[in-house]
């Protein structure tokens, strides 16, 4: 069996955080979605769950960190440096935040931070595993 990962996400406004998902190239799965939460697919093996306070409350009593903090920071993968610079764009355009931190420019890794409408912060990452001395696919 294929290892996958659900990302588990408090939202505000299940709505806007869903544009904002599609917004960045994920897709809904309705499957596993309802008025409280959607299922957001980014690939095959990751998916981001989007919860509404309600929802995410059935899962736990522990509270919700303020949209100011930053409790972990997700890498995503892209497949070059103007995909970085594209879902940059798209978060600021759909209600979340571009360069959060500054922009890394390693030669071989280009990255910028993001963070979504409530806050959740996403590193769009590439990376020449060439350069990087690493095996490529």
């Amino acid at each position: 069996m294929t290892r996958m990962i659900f990302v588990n996400l408090p939202v505000t406004d299940l709505a806007r955080a869903k544009a904002f998902y599609e917004a960045l190239g994920l897709t809904n799965n309705a499957q596993f979605s309802d008025d409280n939460s959607a299922c957001m697919v980014l690939s095959e093996t990751i998916h981001v769950m989007l919860l509404t306070h309600a929802k995410w409350s059935t899962f736990t009593s522990r509270p919700i960190p303020p949209a100011t903090s930053s409790e972990v920071m997700l890498a995503i993968s892209c497949e070059s440096r103007e995909a970085v610079d594209r879902m940059n764009e798209a978060a600021a355009a759909h209600g979340g935040q571009a360069d959060i931190n500054p922009k890394q420019d390693l030669g071989f890794l280009y990255n910028r931070n993001l963070a979504d409408p409530d806050g959740h912060v996403w590193e769009a990452m590439w990376m020449d595993m060439a350069a990087a001395g690493g095996a490529t696919d």
